[in-house]
């Protein structure tokens, strides 16, 4: 997968995968009061795993599941499933409200991949954790294979969800496609970054392997999936998102949005936004945004220069001036003791003849 990008909000991706196996949660707030308050993305920020890999940084990433996550600085983080039981995932620390993808109400949209059909990407999305049919899953052609690397975008608000592949729009939903909005997803979701083997006969029901195409055999693996980058976008300025007073609607109305902004970030964003994460924060922004910094930069650099060459130029040409006048006051002064010498030698010859006369 090629820049694994989210115009607005994050995405998972899977090998053989149905989203089942990534869809958990350690407090479910539709039915439990005390459940913790999320970070907030708050802003928007490019992760470039071909210099870095998958950040090491844990306020920001934590890896989970079994398997590898190596880092190749063509490839990108390259995840790698060898064996029956691994599913190697990373999740963000950071959330977001309309702008992404996995939650802690168990609200989910997907890209999938199955590696059983390597011509077709798979848009999916769950709600409130119902998981108990395959039909909201729509496949789609791709124009060039899935080894290829492309860009999946997921944009998503409280009035729909697009999934777009190198930007081309595929599928939208709307709430009341999702019965009647209650499995529309609205909560806020987190970053995962993950694949497992659906075909895993010894960890799946047998629906979910016949759903994948079949029995997994290990034996050709080791099974890869390369992500070289993904954007992040929140739609708030939030600092973090809370709980209280959500109730079993698990409306996105229920959810509390702590407001931060930029004197006020989030520590997740505060560490995004950090000198490491410069380049993070510069690769976000629209590429029509980096060509007007860029000639604004450019204009002013021009402009600068335009005005030192000015000073330069009226600096000389005073100099000249002052080089001038002075030379002026220099020739009169010698022109005033010119005059004065001679004067004062023709002073002298008159007393000497003068004096000639009284001694005569």
């Amino acid at each position: 997968m090629k820049s694994f990008t989210l115009s607005a909000i994050a995405a998972l991706a899977a090998l053989l995968p149905t989203s089942l196996a990534q869809t958990h949660t350690d407090c479910f707030p539709l039915n439990t009061t005390g459940c913790p308050s999320m970070q907030a993305l708050g802003s928007n920020a490019t992760f470039i795993f071909t210099t870095t890999g998958i950040p090491s940084n844990d306020k920001i990433w934590r890896k989970q599941n079994q398997g590898k996550i190596d880092w190749e600085e063509k490839q990108g983080a390259t995840f790698t499933i060898e064996r029956s039981g691994d599913s190697p995932m990373v999740q963000s620390r950071f959330y977001m409200l309309f702008g992404r993808l996995e939650s802690e109400a168990l609200d989910e949209i997907d890209w999938e991949f199955l590696g059983s059909n390597t011509t077709h990407a798979l848009t999916n999305y769950f709600g409130k954790g119902n998981t108990s049919s395959f039909d909201r899953g729509k496949e789609f052609p791709m124009d060039a294979p899935q080894d290829e690397f492309h860009n999946y975008t997921i944009d998503w608000t409280k009035e729909r969800i697009q999934w777009w592949l190198d930007g081309k729009m595929l599928r939208e939903l709307v709430p009341a496609q999702a019965l009647n909005g209650f499995n529309y997803p609205q909560t806020p979701m987190n970053v995962r970054l993950g694949m497992w083997a659906g075909g895993d006969a010894r960890n799946n029901a047998a629906g979910v392997v016949e759903w994948a195409g079949g029995e997994t055999n290990f034996d050709q693996g080791p099974f890869t999936m390369s992500v070289q980058q993904v954007y992040a976008k929140d739609y708030t300025e939030a600092k973090e998102y809370s709980w209280d007073g959500m109730d079993k609607s698990g409306s996105w109305e229920k959810v509390k949005v702590v407001k931060g902004g930029p004197s006020d970030p989030s520590p997740v964003l505060k560490e995004i936004q950090s000198p490491s994460g410069v380049r993070n924060r510069w690769a976000a922004l629209p590429q029509s945004a980096k060509i007007g910094i860029i000639a604004g930069a450019l204009g002013v650099f021009v402009l600068l220069l335009c005005v030192m060459a000015f000073c330069c130029v009226k600096q000389r040409r005073a100099g000249r001036r002052e080089h001038a006048a002075l030379l002026a006051e220099e020739r009169k002064e010698a022109a005033e003791l010119n005059t004065y010498k001679m004067q004062m030698q023709g002073g002298k010859f008159a007393m000497g003849s003068r004096g000639f006369r009284s001694k005569a």
